[in-house]
């Protein structure tokens, strides 16, 4: 998967946006404004980082060369994931998964306001 395969996969998910935040090269992706993705756009191989569910971020480490604990994140709850060794149908689940556990932990409210999106 390359950087742009990536960015319209992430960005076609309900209630995302785009930025950058931190500095001009640190793409963040967010759904209704927690983060679940980024990625430095200077980093070559690319790698990314993506939210993770304590238990199964470490089977994924254990697992797969291309995924090791968050560059300069969390180290319990995010993986970096390098593109350029892991297939793309596991960098889509675990944007999947990331995505979802954000989603899991927003206010009803919050819910409602993403449901209502089109």
């Amino acid at each position: 998967m390359n950087v742009e395969e990536y960015r319209e996969y992430c960005i076609s998910k309900k209630g995302v946006t785009e930025s950058f935040p931190f500095d001009e090269v640190t793409l963040v992706f967010k759904v209704m404004g927690k983060m679940f993705a980024l990625c430095g756009l200077d980093h070559v191989p690319l790698r990314i980082n993506l939210k993770c569910d304590p238990d199964r971020a470490i089977e994924l480490r254990e697992e797969h060369d291309g995924i090791i604990e968050g560059w300069h994140m969390s180290k319990k709850h995010w993986n970096t994931v390098y593109l350029d060794r892991v297939s793309n149908k596991l960098v889509i689940e675990l944007i999947d998964h990331s995505y979802d556990l954000v989603v899991s932990k927003f206010t009803k409210k919050l819910k409602a306001e993403l449901d209502a999106l089109q």
